[in-house]
């Protein structure tokens, strides 16, 4: 039997469009075990819902298999713990691309490395800015040069913790793009990179006073802001109890806010102003994921 626990991921992270990603202490946990015959596919003990041809988890875990030519008669897959929400921007697609290739390498005596795991998640996805700190943990930059994924990790300040605002609505990524321009000016590219490079050096040197200007963006945020209920005044609200910064989460409808670790009372003061809003929201006081997805158990029958 093996176990994969997966994190959750934030992408974008405000400037770094499409190429910035941090890993966060919320986790998928999936549990595979070869059987005699056919395939089982359960969610938390109970059959899942979704098409096997349209489930992720299983699609990237047997096409794995195949791909490297493993023989096996059956699997029983039951994904034991689902903390991340689907479509909200929280890397759950990516989480069950990374937790299948896992699992099949696990079964494979890991014939994948690190990169090739990657790339192989990469290739699913489209892109790797959830897929790199969902394997490796932490912040990551990545980029795809030549068809092969490229990452750097920055180095998050390790008395900052990350309030996830989840909303009950849900936000597709193809909905999010969609709203996107085709083009920007010189000024908006200027814009962000000079911002996203400014975040790169304010998390390495722990300068927390200008992570707030480093989020600001003019690639996405601004196009997606009118998908989100009420994001303007959860953003003021949460800058009034302290968030050092605010920004989207992938392509939303998840809001973060980045905070002290000592601002004990951020999640309290910020549920009784989201309490008052049309829509119903929680937040989550998270930790980033230094160690990205783990083989947590692994028990072979006569081995």
């Amino acid at each position: 039997m093996i176990k994969v626990r997966v994190p959750a991921t934030t992408a974008n992270i405000g400037s770094g469009f499409d190429s910035f990603g941090m890993a966060l202490s919320m986790y998928n946990e999936i549990c595979i075990e070869e059987i005699e015959d056919g395939i089982k596919l359960l969610q938390e003990g109970q059959p899942s819902e979704i098409p096997l041809a349209e489930n992720l988890l299983y699609t990237s875990f047997i096409n794995t298999l195949d791909k490297y030519n493993y023989i096996y008669k059956g699997f029983r897959i039951d994904v034991t713990q689902c903390n991340i929400p689907i479509s909200r921007g929280l890397g759950s697609s990516a989480a069950c691309i990374v937790a299948g290739i896992m699992a099949a390498n696990a079964l494979m005596r890991n014939a994948l490395n690190v990169n090739e795991i990657i790339n192989a998640a990469v290739e699913i996805e489209g892109h790797p800015d959830n897929i790199v700190p969902a394997v490796v943990g932490g912040m990551v930059i990545s980029l795809v040069e030549c068809g092969k994924v490229i990452y750097s990790k920055i180095k998050v300040p390790e008395d900052l913790s990350i309030a996830v605002i989840i909303p009950n609505f849900k936000l597709s990524t193809e909905a999010s793009r969609a709203v996107l321009p085709k083009s920007y000016s010189r000024e908006e590219c200027v814009f962000n990179i000079s911002r996203a490079s400014m975040l790169v050096n304010a998390m390495n040197n722990c300068e927390l006073d200008k992570l707030r200007i480093s989020v600001q963006d003019k690639i996405h945020q601004d196009y997606r802001k009118d998908l989100i209920r009420n994001i303007d005044d959860i953003f003021r609200e949460a800058q009034e109890q302290g968030s050092l910064a605010e920004f989207i989460s992938g392509s939303g409808s998840t809001l973060v806010s980045i905070i002290d670790k000592k601002n004990y009372d951020f999640s309290s003061n910020m549920k009784k102003f989201l309490n008052k809003l049309e829509d119903k929201w929680e937040i989550n006081v998270l930790q980033p994921d230094l160690e990205g997805a783990r083989i947590k158990e692994e028990i072979r029958q006569g081995v």
